[in-house]
């Protein structure tokens, strides 16, 4: 198979939906083996079914370090090699600043931060040892500035960003590159309950639900259009694929000038 990541295995974690989702096909679409990592066992078996041979998934609770060590063993061990690492596992978070508990706490920096510390904690050995790899974790807009995430939510993806850089610095004179993206008005379920609450929904519910969010996002962006999981899912190829391979230590920002606008609704008149 022909393309930009042909002969490349990648784990791609939160694979089964939004973001992820959209990361599995572009990757599987050019020549890249897959491991889907998630909890949807149900959507993940799809996904193979749908996606081939190039694609395997790993149930995992990538909140727990040994599941996530036992997904990217597993990899290695139906693929041969670990090539590519997509930290991509998310989801909202509660708790604010008077009124946090230890549980929202644990749970946040759980799924968000210690995650991606791990996943790169186990993958890097083997990415070393080949002499090439490509990590990349996914930030938001919203370890950038604020009211664009909730309060652990922000906390946890600005260590992510900042994760991302000591890595690099660390990794990349070992051929190991570390980058991270930061998207930024990507219609996505998440911002409704996630792909959880998504599946209990009507299909034109859903389909009313994401249309007011796709305006609202508009509305927020200079461009005056909503991001698509594609969006990332493009930006992650970039920083897989050899056309990436002299960037490290970097945020990709794919927000369609969101943060540095500033504003809250381009939507209004001026």
């Amino acid at each position: 198979m022909t393309g930009r990541l042909a002969g490349k295995v990648a784990l791609i974690t939160g694979g089964t939906s939004g973001i992820g989702e959209a990361t599995v096909e572009q990757f599987v679409a050019e020549g890249a083996k897959v491991m889907i990592v998630g909890r949807n066992a149900d959507k993940g078996s799809e996904m193979v079914a749908t996606l081939g041979a190039s694609t395997r998934f790993h149930q995992a609770d990538v909140r727990v370090e040994a599941e996530i060590k036992a997904a990217i063993d597993a990899t290695v061990a139906v693929f041969g090699r670990l090539d590519i690492l997509f930290n991509n596992a998310g989801g909202g978070t509660q708790g604010g600043v008077m009124d946090l508990t230890q549980d929202q706490f644990d749970d946040a920096m759980g799924l968000l931060l210690s995650s991606v510390l791990f996943g790169m904690k186990h993958a890097a050995p083997i990415m070393v040892a080949q002499g090439w790899g490509a990590i990349i974790n996914n930030s938001s807009v919203a370890a950038l500035q604020a009211h664009r995430g909730g309060y652990l939510y922000s906390i946890a993806k600005a260590g992510v960003t900042q994760a991302t850089k000591l890595a690099g610095m660390e990794l990349g004179r070992r051929g190991v590159t570390v980058n991270c993206i930061s998207p930024g008005g990507i219609a996505t379920p998440i911002f409704f309950g996630g792909s959880a609450r998504a599946v209990t929904m009507e299909d034109a519910h859903v389909t009313a639900t994401m249309a007011k969010l796709e305006r609202s996002l508009a509305n927020s962006t200079p461009l005056q259009k909503s991001g698509y999981p594609r969006d990332i899912a493009a930006a992650a190829l970039y920083l897989a694929s050899d056309d990436g391979h002299f960037v490290n230590c970097h945020d990709l920002v794919v927000d369609a000038g969101m943060t540095f606008g500033g504003r809250s609704d381009y939507g209004m008149s001026t």
